[in-house]
């Protein structure tokens, strides 16, 4: 494995720098420790342990059933062995939307309990109540746009947002709002790149993008599907850098062809 050169850890300040200088951001995934430890080597810039562990660790049809506690598993797991890169943790469904109390006392919890710098929240104009709450007590808030999956109900499915006039507006109008509002980035989902640029160019903070186009000042893709885990997942916005999944599924064939041979184990692997 790789070792990068160590540089001190990366703050939410760093972030706004890099877009200041226009320096791009990179982001992934992460769920657990094993791939907690390759990221650390890594020069990725934000892990974020994302509530897509649902579908891609808990094997759930959406992000809907995760909990509080599900998400502190994950980020403590990964915080116990990712110092370089900052940790975000997305808040699930429902921890944070009903009123500015539930959001300081679960996303309290989670930085609390997780070991994690900072939460990321759904959401534009409804939750700058929350928004404004958690940076007022410490607590560092990555904003999200555009394709918002725990509402995916609502938007009657995963797909482009902001094609309309009025909707392009809207988003607009979220992302000032929340900017206003005190995150320190905000991922832009499923969006126009003419769109996700000028909301890039219209905020001071951050913006990451997932199909949103390069006008971003950073991109973020699930580790899973970035390393090809899943060889019939392949969404327009997804660049596979690895073929993963057919690797272990190769490994795993010989394995098994061994054991059934008898040639493994050898002497060698014995006592």
């Amino acid at each position: 494995m790789s070792r990068y050169t160590v540089r001190d850890s990366v703050t939410t300040s760093h972030l706004l720098k890099r877009k200041q200088a226009g320096e791009k951001i990179s982001v992934v995934t992460c769920y657990d420790a094993a791939f907690g430890r390759i990221v650390e080597h890594s020069p990725v810039d934000v892990v974020l342990v994302g509530d897509s562990l649902g579908n891609v660790i808990l094997g759930y049809d959406s992000t809907l059933p995760v909990t509080v506690d599900d998400m502190i598993h994950h980020a403590a797991a990964v915080t116990r062995v990712v110092r370089r890169p900052l940790v975000v943790v997305d808040m699930p469904f429902m921890s944070y939307q009903v009123s500015v109390e539930d959001a300081l006392r679960h996303c309290g919890r989670v930085i609390k309990e997780s070991g994690a710098q900072a939460v990321k929240l759904e959401g534009g104009r409804r939750i700058v109540p929350q928004v404004k709450s958690l940076v007022d007590a410490g607590i560092p808030v990555m904003g999200h746009l555009g394709l918002t999956p725990q509402s995916v109900h609502v938007m009657g499915g995963y797909r482009l947002q902001g094609k309309s006039s009025d909707a392009r507006k809207s988003i607009l109008e979220d992302a000032k709002a929340i900017a206003e509002a005190g995150v320190f980035s905000l991922v832009l989902e499923m969006v126009p790149a003419e769109l996700a640029a000028e909301v890039t160019a219209l905020i001071d903070v951050p913006t990451i993008g997932i199909g949103a186009g390069g006008g971003c000042d950073g991109q973020v893709l699930v580790l899973h599907d970035l390393l090809g885990f899943d060889e019939d997942f392949n969404p327009k916005f997804l660049k596979k850098y690895a073929n993963l999944g057919a690797v272990i599924g190769d490994a795993l064939a010989k394995y098994d062809r061994e054991v059934k041979s008898g040639a493994f184990p050898q002497l060698k692997n014995e006592f």
